[in-house]
């Protein structure tokens, strides 16, 4: 039986970033041979993966990316199970490389995605997040992404806990700067103030009939409004639509950094003061974990029942 040296725990563990002991292990299965002590590692790794699989992964982080050169850009997810992850170095690395990936290969979806080569390497994006699982352990998924093309202004919020990617048109140059501040002042917009929708037009006919169902049906509740006529319930109806839209549109929005304007008039107002047109045509806004429902273990009680086994 070969003997297995600190120095080739080492190595083993400088190529795949797992424990000393899981590699020593290996090594030692393998009677000392390293290619196969990787070839079991991430056999194992993927065995305690599909484990893991099912526990709630609502941290991690989400980004806005753009490659000017190539004028694309995306909005990424990647999901873990715990918030100090989302700090570590190759977790961080992937999500870079996983984003580029996106803007350079413009997949489908997440399962077209994790086919790809992964940018700046060798193998796929599947094969890469199995290695990253190696090394951190935790559950760990690619939820969600979009892609666009055009002119994009990325932003990230709370070190990857709100991402933003506008898309617009302009006549200007993709690099002018006062073009690029009106995309940054819209993304910090939809940041704070979380529109659902564009504009009007944008808003579904479904959406908007249902709202006025219930605006009519709170005014029949009211006594003081149950016997207005139907003509002034529609006019004050109307006037409730108006709000709707200057609480849910984007670009009728009152502006955050100047309650004067709406985000429209600002838009036009900085497109006039440059001397060229500027339209926001769409935009994205993930925030980390919405939608999933997380654990509401108490972790420190978790810690405390696991030292008293």
């Amino acid at each position: 039986m070969a003997t297995i040296t600190a120095k080739d725990v080492a190595a083993l563990r400088e190529r795949t970033g797992v424990g000393m002991m899981d590699c020593k292990k290996a090594l030692m299965e393998t009677d000392g041979d390293m290619e196969k002590a990787i070839v079991i590692l991430r056999e194992k790794g993927l065995a305690t993966q599909a484990k893991k699989s099912g526990r709630i992964a609502a941290e991690g982080l989400v980004t806005a990316v753009v490659d000017t050169a190539k004028k694309a850009g995306c909005v990424l997810e990647v999901n873990s199970e715990t918030d100090f992850v989302a700090k570590n170095e190759a977790f961080v690395e992937f999500v870079k490389k996983v984003a580029q990936t996106i803007i350079d290969t413009n997949p489908a979806d997440v399962e077209d995605l994790k086919t790809k080569t992964i940018s700046g390497g060798n193998i796929t994006v599947e094969a890469e997040l199995q290695e990253l699982f190696l090394k951190i352990r935790e559950n760990l998924q690619i939820r969600r992404f979009q892609r666009f093309d055009g002119v994009l202004v990325p932003y990230v919020h709370g070190e990857g806990k709100i991402a933003v990617l506008v898309q617009m048109e302009t006549d200007l140059p993709a690099d002018n700067a006062g073009m690029l501040a009106v995309g940054k002042d819209c993304a910090l917009q939809i940041t704070s103030m979380n529109a659902p929708y564009l504009n009007k037009e944008a808003v579904p006919a479904d959406v908007l009939a249902e709202e006025k169902r219930i605006m009519l049906a709170q005014m029949a509740e009211d006594p003081k409004m149950a016997n207005k006529p139907d003509q002034v319930k529609e006019k004050i109806v109307d006037g409730k639509v108006s709000k709707y839209y200057t609480e849910n549109c984007l670009l009728d929005q009152v502006f955050v950094k100047d309650n004067d304007l709406t985000v429209q008039k600002y838009i036009d107002k900085c497109a006039k003061e440059l001397g060229g047109s500027i339209k926001v045509t769409g935009y994205v806004r993930y925030e980390r974990g919405e939608g999933i429902q997380k654990r509401e273990d108490d972790f420190a009680a978790e810690v405390e029942s696991m030292t008293k086994k």
